[in-house]
This record gives C-alpha cells, sequence and structure tokens, in this order.
C-alpha cells in the first residue's frame, strides 16, 4: 500500500512549503503531487519553484501561475493580488518563468486512478471554485477517474459521491468507498483561508484520506513578506487563517 501526498497553493511562502515537505517525508512518503499555484502572495517564489519541481510528480498550474506568464485574463484579479503578481513577475528568473509554463492545467495518473486540476475539472481555464455539493454535481459529471484532487479555494474538503443524488461532505479523514467517488480540495500550503492558520495538504492511500495540518514559523514568512514591500492585507491575512 503506497501512500502518496497532495498538495496546493504554495503561493511562494518557503517557510510552509518546507514544513510540509518535512512533514511528508518525515512519513516516508515518496510521491508528491501539485495542484497548482505556486506564486503569488508570497515572497520566496524561485525558491519554492525548486522544491515544488525537485519533489512533485505532476506540476499542475493555477490561475496566479498563468497569470504571471501571460496565459490567463487578470482583469477579474482584485488590487492587491495584481500587486503581488507585478512584483513576482519582477523576482522571478528566466529558469523560473520557463519551469511555469511547462505546468499542465490538469493531468492523470492511472496508477492513482486520479486527475489532478487547480480550479475544477469541468472548466479548468475558467477558474471557478467549488463552494458547494451543487458545485461538487456538475463537476463530477466531468471526470472519468475515482479520484478528482483540486486547490484553488484554500480551503480544505472531501466531498464524497455515493450514488445519484447523493453526495456528503467530510472535513477531516475519510475510508474509501469502493463504490464511490471523491472530489478533494487539498487546501493551501501557503495562505489558508478555513480559519486554521497552519499549512494543509492531503494524505492518501489505498483505503484513506485524510488532510493533515502542518505549522509552521508565519512570523518568519511575514517578516520577509515586509522586507519585500509586499501588501500589508497579504501580511497580516497569515495570522487569521483568511
Amino acid at each position: 500500500m503506497t501512500r502518496y501526498a497532495v498538495i496546493s497553493d504554495v503561493h511562494a511562502n518557503l517557510h510552509a512549503l518546507n514544513a510540509v515537505v518535512r512533514d511528508i517525508e518525515g512519513r516516508g512518503i515518496e510521491e508528491i503531487y501539485f495542484s497548482g499555484d505556486i506564486v503569488g502572495y508570497g515572497p520566496k517564489p524561485n525558491e519554492c519553484i525548486d522544491i515544488i519541481t525537485r519533489r512533485c510528480k505532476i506540476l499542475i498550474a493555477g490561475n496566479h501561475d498563468w497569470a504571471v506568464v501571460d496565459y490567463t485574463d487578470t482583469e477579474y484579479f482584485n488590487e492587491i493580488a495584481m500587486l503581488a503578481i507585478e512584483w513576482t513577475r519582477e523576482k522571478l528568473t528566466d529558469k523560473h518563468m520557463d519551469d511555469i509554463r511547462a505546468f499542465k492545467l490538469f493531468k492523470s495518473d492511472p496508477a492513482r486512478d486520479a486527475m489532478f486540476v487547480h480550479a475544477t475539472p469541468k472548466d479548468p481555464d475558467n477558474w471557478d471554485y467549488i463552494f458547494s455539493l451543487t458545485n461538487a454535481a456538475a463537476n463530477f459529471q466531468s471526470f472519468k477517474q475515482k479520484f478528482c484532487f483540486v486547490g484553488h479555494s484554500h480551503t480544505p474538503v472531501i466531498i464524497e459521491h455515493s450514488g445519484p443524488g447523493e453526495m456528503s461532505t467530510i472535513w477531516d479523514k475519510t475510508e474509501i468507498r469502493e463504490t464511490s467517488r471523491y472530489i478533494v480540495n487539498v487546501g493551501s500550503v501557503g495562505q489558508p483561508r478555513d480559519g486554521d492558520t497552519r499549512a494543509s495538504y492531503v494524505l492518501a492511500d489505498d483505503t484513506n484520506i485524510e488532510i493533515i495540518r502542518v505549522p509552521y514559523d508565519i512570523q518568519k514568512t511575514q517578516e520577509e513578506m515586509a522586507e519585500a514591500g509586499l501588501p500589508a492585507r497579504l501580511i497580516e491575512r497569515l495570522s487569521f487563517g483568511h
């Protein structure tokens, strides 16, 4: 039984990423999958790209990643998010820009019977959210695999589809049922928004899916953001997890 980890929404938060990778490696897990948004908001984009490209089996692009390389329209980004995107563009090396351009919009792994995408399997480049069971119902029709791992909302949750019109939400851990299918939001490594300041990722194997929370040095990240001149709102929100 091989365990694997899925991470998302690092947002250039190096201290959070290092803490998560240490936790994963401490559990003896070798396979890590990445579901998008390696940059945006945080102060260490190049360093985070180095780790993700070295450690992850699948690399998915998020909306902030594509915004940095001008692959997606940024008119819907708020002012603070755009400031962070512009700052990131100035800081990224040519090599790291090329690394992001190589990320996939979505990808499947037959060995895991899983699809990986940042936002939704239904319209992956529209950057929509799955915030409700109604949203989930439409998306379950858009992939054939047993599992679909997403990020984007920064809120970890497991959605189980156990039959026609039968869906439930799980907030911590669940046993995998043979007849069910799952959409799993793995939460955010670098900018949690569910009221829990700890970094989030998902651990899975043949029998269980579990949301894992990992503490990290928030203050150090905030100090680096302040030194970089990033917006105060982005710095402050890390203290509250929203």
